[in-house]
């Protein structure tokens, strides 16, 4: 048996290679391709036909090694040591981007499932075309698919690539997709509500201005449900209020609140407001989607409305250990700083 047959690293793939080796080590060893005491290339070796850095090989036996599934002899070198060892879970991880709060998402989500699962971890940018290219050429068989279906354009084809996947046990992040065929557990956040809670909550403060404005772009992949909850807001309170759909063209005027949900917009916003003679928090308001360290220090600190994205990921990594089928809201948190 030619070991580096069974060994597959995906270039498109975001699972660090040592990963993936180690992941496919496994694999062959589950598979019965190699059994106790099977011998293993050098790092040397490895580095050479895989093209890959030394201290990626090394990574992965090391990995490996506190798995217990491999063991070494100085002199002799790496060989299996443990053969009835099982990842049960196997999860097949897509997400529409890769920014910092989906990160937050994947370091919950893996940290919580541990050494028990094998994730591939892909990212599609919102692209529906490439979306549907890496679920359709997937070569395993994953006991779990996690995706986040946002898209710019198609996305009401993502059910029929969904309905696809006849295998395995699906979860959707973030964002449900109706009408699907087959059945699948979801951690989701209820856009249009959130976003109607959290600015009732704002109220008080909302009080000394006389119209929310929120950045919109026409090209974005957040739902249109947050358009509703947020004219639903407006019209309930008496807000006049407004969709901006570029800011780079916006007038910065006394009295405004903005609503930004894209960290580019907030930059491009921030800018505007600096031109003026505005002072944030008491004559112009700023509240921004998704919470980041860094927005506790901005202007002494800049109001969000945010998912908790740990608890995200923790709770698609406990629906997939429990090949649990529920729906579950994600927890939406209104963090009030001077910025409103």
């Amino acid at each position: 048996m030619n070991i580096y047959q069974l060994i597959h690293l995906d270039e498109r793939s975001v699972t660090p290679k040592y990963l993936q080796l180690a992941n496919s080590l496994v694999g062959a060893v589950e598979r019965g391709k190699i059994g106790n005491e099977y011998p293993l290339p050098s790092i040397n070796d490895l580095s050479y036909e895989l093209d890959i850095s030394r201290d990626t090989a090394e990574k992965a036996y090391r990995y490996l090694k506190q798995l217990g599934i491999i063991g070494s002899v100085p002199g002799k070198g790496y060989f299996i040591s443990k053969t009835d060892f099982r990842q049960r879970i196997k999860v097949f991880l897509l997400f529409n981007k890769l920014s910092a709060h989906k990160k937050i998402i994947y370091d919950a989500f893996a940290g919580r499932l541990g050494e028990m699962a094998a994730i591939d971890f892909y990212i599609y940018n919102n692209d529906f075309s490439l979306f549907k290219k890496l679920l359709q050429s997937r070569k395993e068989e994953y006991t779990h698919y996690v995706i986040i279906p946002h898209f710019l354009e198609g996305g009401e084809h993502a059910v029929d690539i969904l309905d696809e996947i006849q295998t395995g046990h699906l979860v959707l992040l973030d964002k449900l997709i109706p009408n699907t065929g087959r059945r699948f557990g979801a951690v989701y956040e209820n856009f249009e509500k959130d976003i109607y809670n959290a600015l009732t909550e704002a109220l008080p403060r909302l009080g000394k201005y006389h119209t929310l404005k929120i950045i919109f772009p026409s090209d974005t992949y957040f739902p249109g449900d947050i358009l509703k909850g947020f004219h639903t807001f407006c019209q309930q309170y008496a807000f006049n209020h407004t969709v901006v759909g570029s800011i780079a063209g916006e007038i910065i005027r006394e009295g405004e609140v903005y609503i930004n949900l894209m960290e580019d917009d907030l930059v491009t916003l921030l800018e505007k407001i600096q031109a003026t003679n505005l002072e944030v928090g008491r004559n112009i308001g700023i509240i921004s989607y998704n919470e980041t360290p860094w927005k506790r220090f901005i202007l002494n600190g800049i109001t969000t409305i945010s998912t908790d994205f740990r608890k995200m990921g923790e709770m698609a990594a406990e629906m997939v250990m429990d090949n649990a089928y529920a729906m579950r809201e994600v927890p939406f948190t209104l963090t009030l700083r001077p910025s409103l």
